[in-house]
């Protein structure tokens, strides 16, 4: 089994939400001075390659603590849109592009986890284009409105929201957050693991009452 990381690393130079505060840490202890090393963080909860919870646009919604282990370890599915997102910023994956996956793969089974492949990540070093006035790739409402009909546990994306930039209703958030899906947002090297086959780690902090939090997330390719 390969083990595939698709975290990006999170630092003070993580590019934040415009608008958010950047990662800043203190450092509180240093091994040449106190014996030990330790600092404090403060961060914004969707920093980075992060998780949402459904609370995170649903009032009384999931909060991350609330979420069961078991829907934080799934088989996962990849449609690949990198092509139309390298011609159009705004691109939106489509319900048509998930089925011509399905098509290929098989229907997606109730349960699963479905990541956009946009490429995006590749803009990660420069800031202005990865945020790009928020103009960047994400899901459609049709494609998160077939997420919610196949039953998925969850959707993912290269990019820094599962809406696109332009979409300032976020759309996609309000369809699939109250469906009880949870997303995972700024994800990097999904052109790394195989269309179907691989299994997902989501590896998120318990952290209570969040609405979301920064995460560690493993693909296992057999």
């Amino acid at each position: 089994m390969r083990v595939v990381d698709l975290t990006q690393p999170l630092s003070p130079a993580t590019t934040p939400w415009p608008g958010d505060d950047a990662l800043a840490v203190v450092e509180l202890a240093a091994v040449e001075r106190d014996g030990f090393y330790a600092r404090r963080l403060d961060l914004h909860e969707h920093t980075g390659t992060h998780f949402d919870a459904p609370a995170h646009f649903v009032a009384g919604g999931a909060t991350v603590d609330e979420i069961a282990a078991g829907r934080l370890v799934a088989a996962v599915r990849i449609v690949d849109v990198s092509g139309q997102a390298s011609e159009d910023p705004d691109y939106a994956v489509t319900a048509d592009d998930i089925r011509a996956m399905e098509r290929k793969h098989g229907e997606l089974v109730p349960g699963e986890v479905l990541l956009a492949l946009t490429g995006w990540d590749m803009h990660l070093d420069d800031p202005a284009r990865y945020v790009g006035n928020l103009r960047f790739p994400g899901f459609g409402a049709d494609a998160a409105d077939l997420a919610v009909e196949r039953e998925l546990v969850g959707i993912g994306i290269d990019t820094l929201s599962v809406d696109r930039g332009c979409d300032e209703e976020y759309p996609v958030h309000h369809r699939t957050l109250p469906a009880g899906l949870w997303h995972l947002e700024g994800l990097v090297g999904l052109d790394l693991i195989p269309a179907v086959g691989a299994m997902l780690v989501v590896g998120v902090p318990l952290v209570v009452g969040a609405s979301g939090f920064p995460a560690r997330v493993l693909a296992l390719v057999p």
